[in-house]
């Protein structure tokens, strides 16, 4: 039970990070929002 909670609590942030609702924004402004999330994610995990 432990491991699925670290396992739930590390892909909720994931998603949380991740998830931009894209229909709601431009292309553009998408994915440079995934990009910068992206970055983010790589220093904390690093």
């Amino acid at each position: 039970m432990k491991t699925l909670q670290k396992f739930s609590s590390v892909i909720a942030a994931f998603h949380n990070h991740f998830n931009q609702d894209r229909h709601l924004i431009s292309r553009d402004d998408c994915k440079a929002r995934c990009s910068a999330a992206l970055a983010e994610w790589q220093s904390l995990v690093a």
